[in-house]
């Protein structure tokens, strides 16, 4: 383990300690410094302190840097649908009910476990259960996401995302017909008190701020199809949203009901569009939705004017 030392100075006063740090470690993400102070790895004049706490002039802090560990998850030979690929990431199309990394009591039939079998080298920010994973989508959530190979890869990525640099592009069929063409979310979303294991909408000075612009793409008898574009990620975000518009996205077992038979919610990661880590090049991928989708949409009656 590493340590290293910081003395703040007087045009540091004020300022949160996981953006102090950020600022002093370019290779390092705002969420992977934020992990670490949560784990006592960092410490202000030696006490454990919050991510936000603010910062006093010619303060000690000292970082404990510990190296990623080897991982002892299982590669396994599992079909992969790579869109694009090169030295820096990976382009991955998803399909519906694949686990992106191990947690709880998951550990094989992930994507991780495919990734360690088919890609030589993952980074390491997110630690040994999620090498290489950038930002997930959620087990029943279909379509791309990004993969990185390397550590400078992953934090231009991250942080791409985090400044809303990185376009993501989600289609979704919802319940009902939505009235409003197009609109734009702005909402509080964390644990929901009632049901730990949900997100809910909370009430302004909880939770994390929540983004989500949307428009309508078309309307049928008794649903909604829906284009949603994510300005901040929080966890089940749009499945959220859609649920506080009073339009759960359909099959969503979570927030809404079981519809067609079918279940995991119709929820696909559409298009993604960034700026390549490396050569700066803008890139953009499209997907189309996958055949249980369509086929669930063509036996929807279109809705008449």
């Amino acid at each position: 383990m590493e340590t290293k030392e910081i003395i703040t100075k007087e045009q540091d006063r004020k300022k949160r300690l996981d953006m102090f740090l950020a600022e002093n470690f370019s290779d390092m993400t705002r969420n992977h410094i934020q992990n670490m102070i949560q784990n006592g790895l960092v410490l202000v004049d030696g006490k454990k302190v919050k991510s936000g706490y603010s910062l006093k002039e010619n303060q000690k802090i000292t970082i404990s840097i510990v190296e990623p560990q080897k991982t002892d998850i299982v590669p396994e030979n599992i079909p992969l649908n790579i869109v694009y690929e090169d030295a820096d990431l990976l382009v991955i199309n998803k399909p519906q009910g694949m686990v992106v990394h191990p947690a709880n009591t998951v550990f094989s039939g992930t994507l991780v476990n495919a990734l360690l079998s088919q890609v030589k080298d993952l980074s390491g920010i997110n630690g040994e259960l999620r090498p290489g994973i950038v930002h997930r989508l959620d087990k029943d959530t279909s379509g791309l996401m990004l993969v990185a190979k390397n550590d400078k890869a992953h934090n231009s990525l991250a942080k791409q995302i985090q400044e809303k640099s990185c376009e993501r592009v989600y289609w979704a069929l919802v319940c009902g017909n939505v009235k409003k063409d197009e609109g734009v979310l702005v909402t509080q979303i964390g644990r929901n008190p009632k049901d730990r294991k949900k997100m809910a909408v909370l009430k302004d000075g909880e939770g994390r701020q929540a983004i989500s612009s949307f428009r309508v793409l078309k309307r049928y008898v008794g649903y909604t199809l829906m284009e949603w574009s994510l300005k901040t990620g929080r966890t089940h975000q749009i499945r959220v949203h859609a649920k506080h518009i009073g339009h759960p996205v359909a099959c969503d077992p979570v927030y809404g009901t079981e519809n067609f038979g079918h279940c995991g919610q119709l929820l696909h990661s559409k298009h993604i569009k960034f700026s390549h880590p490396t050569t700066k090049k803008v890139m953009e991928f499209d997907s189309n939705l996958p055949d249980y989708f369509e086929n669930i949409l063509k036996k929807l009656s279109p809705l008449k004017d």
